[in-house]
């Protein structure tokens, strides 16, 4: 997911740039259009009479949670690399200074499988289509980028947690290196719930 021949090669053609994230339509879904966005509170008067659709709303819906208007309705918690040969957790805490994460690094031995996880929580309303963006630059070339659906969801108190497909370092002498990642979390509406930027290195061993 962070990597690919394809987008390295791509990314040795392409001007130097600073970590830039670009909104871009999909082709596919040009006449997409986002559901009109209901509160959860007027979603559960719909019907309010039918037992049966109330039971169901319930269901899926869970209790609706005590808003809480000081945090936003959607808090991006943990990104987390999953790598079975790691030597050890390799979490990064979203709750923190953004500034600081800049110099964040998280290591990856070359040629690795592992997989990107985001824990995040839903406050107060229904979220209608969550995304993750990344870019991704080493010494100040751009080389890729990806784009992932993550879906829609109702508040709860437990926090939800998405994890990617598969994806493996990069190996060999010309991949190792600091890659400089800049993230984002948006939604349907275009809401921007975090934008951070952080760094992964590619090294020879663990250590």
């Amino acid at each position: 997911m962070i990597f690919s021949i394809l987008s390295f090669l791509e990314g040795l053609m392409a001007d130097k740039k600073h970590l830039q994230i670009e909104e871009e339509e999909d082709e596919r879904n040009l006449n997409y259009k986002p559901p009109v966005q209901k509160s959860l509170e007027e979603i559960q008067e719909l019907d309010k009479d039918d037992e049966s659709l109330v039971k169901y709303k319930q269901t899926l819906l869970g209790q609706v949670l005590r808003a809480d208007l000081s945090v936003p309705n959607v808090q991006v918690t943990r990104m987390t690399l999953l790598c079975d040969e790691a030597p050890g957790p390799l979490t990064m805490d979203l709750t923190g200074d953004l500034q600081a994460l800049k110099e964040k690094s998280l290591a990856l031995k070359e040629g690795v499988t592992y997989r990107l996880k985001i824990d995040y929580k839903v406050n107060r309303e229904i979220v209608a289509g969550l995304r993750y963006h990344h870019v991704i630059n080493i010494k100040g070339v751009h080389i890729g980028k990806v784009s992932y659906m993550v879906g829609s969801y109702a508040p709860k108190a437990e926090e939800y947690e998405f994890v990617f497909p598969d994806d493996e370092a990069p190996r060999g002498l010309m991949s190792r290196g600091s890659y400089a990642i800049r993230s984002r979390f948006t939604d349907d509406d275009k809401n921007v719930y975090l934008d951070w930027e952080w760094k992964l290195d590619v090294k020879k061993d663990w250590d």
